[in-house]
């Protein structure tokens, strides 16, 4: 064995076997859906980003499938050159309006939106105010970017403000950057407090609403909509990818923002430009959001129920105020072992450990959707109740 043979890759795969932590990816085998065939198992799907239940809507098929027929399967080149297609401008224009900002460029995804942004809007001698909590994402692009970084406790409006207070006068443009919700907790950001500091400091506000998007606001328009404040925060990230059921991300603001990012958000320069299906598949998905709140009502029924029978049965769920639900078993192998026993049960939800999470915090992390029947939560919450009692997590 020598380099080329990579066994120190091999010693520190075996480092995470003896943490207990190691894992191989887990394989769908149907569509994503409440119930998926997992590993070769039909099991209720309790991990999955698929909100609204829209990833195998008959009418995003039926989209994508017309969309093949007239556009055929790729753009065929990056959107600066010739792979920006008639359908991915409309997409663009349709996220416009329904965002309510001047201008939206789409990614390929919501990590490559923020990949784009944070360094296209933000140089040496700027400063990147961000929340210790934030996405990795986020903090990749907080990396690529030649800005300072400085973090504040999470959802600490005092912290914040004595962070600002610290370095106002040290930088020329600073930018306050937040999850919409945050992914592993639940938790919602404290946006109308950020934005009113943002104000109160001359700061740009930046809030990337991943697990927002389709989930907060009147129609699913995010975080900044649901507390009114689409017209002050100046830069919204979006995921395609979660409770749109397809795939991408995008940001939206102000049109010259959008005209810089064109020119100069490098994932946009030099990445093929998404498939003609995947932007009529959203557009289809927008679509359904604005004409109905049915399945966003839906979804947030379910996950109150859910929430409400873990909690009654003694789990610790944290902070959670959206369908995003963690059960804190707190021990990395235990963790991992309650996911074990849940599959074991019929219930797929992946445990979640460092360092995604602070050591001491790992969980099995579940998303509620608006496909959930009753029957299904129900049948979760008695395989939660039976595993939980044996690993000790509840009486």
């Amino acid at each position: 064995m020598g380099l080329h043979d990579l066994d120190f890759i091999t010693q520190r795969l075996n480092e995470l076997k003896e943490q207990g932590v190691y894992r191989k990816l887990p394989v769908l085998g149907s569509p994503s859906g409440p119930r998926s065939v997992i590993n070769g198992r039909n099991v209720i799907n309790l991990s999955s980003n698929n909100y609204l239940g829209l990833a195998n809507h008959p009418r995003l098929r039926e989209a994508g499938k017309k969309a093949i027929d007239k556009w055929g399967m790729g753009a065929g080149a990056v959107r600066t050159i010739i792979g920006t297609m008639a359908i991915h401008e409309e997409l663009e224009e349709k996220l416009a309006k329904f965002k309510h900002v001047e201008a939206v460029l789409v990614f390929q995804s919501g990590f490559t939106a923020n990949a784009a942004a944070i360094p296209g809007i933000v140089d040496k001698g700027d400063v990147v105010i961000s929340d210790e909590l934030n996405h990795a994402s986020i903090i990749d692009g907080c990396r690529l970017s030649k800005a300072a970084v400085v973090r504040f406790k999470h959802s600490d409006m005092a912290d914040l403000e004595r962070v600002i207070n610290e370095v106002k006068d040290k930088y020329n443009i600073k930018m306050i950057i937040t999850d919409g919700v945050f992914s592993m907790d639940g938790d919602i950001a404290k946006l109308p407090e950020i934005v009113e500091l943002a104000e109160k400091y001359d700061c740009l506000t930046y809030v990337d609403d991943a697990h927002s998007s389709g989930v907060l606001g009147t129609n699913g328009q995010g975080s900044a909509h649901h507390f009114g404040l689409s017209d002050r925060v100046d830069v919204q990230i979006g995921t395609l990818s979660k409770a749109i059921g397809v795939v991408g991300g995008y940001v939206a603001g102000r049109s010259n923002l959008i005209d810089w990012l064109n020119h100069r958000g490098r994932p946009f320069l030099f990445s093929t430009a998404a498939p003609p299906a995947v932007a009529a598949a959203c557009i289809e998905a927008i679509n359904i959001l604005s004409e109905s709140r049915e399945l966003t009502d839906r979804m947030w029924e379910n996950a109150n129920y859910f929430k409400k029978k873990l909690n009654e049965l003694g789990f610790n769920t944290g902070k959670s105020e959206t369908p995003i639900t963690p059960v804190i078993a707190g021990d990395d192998k235990k963790a991992v072992e309650l996911s074990k026993r849940l599959f074991e049960e019929g219930v797929f939800a992946q445990s979640i450990v460092f360092p995604t999470v602070a050591k001491g915090a790992a969980r099995v992390r579940t998303i509620v959707t608006a496909a959930h029947t009753k029957e299904d939560l129900d049948e979760a919450v008695a395989a939660f109740a039976k595993v939980g009692r044996e690993l000790g997590l509840i009486k």
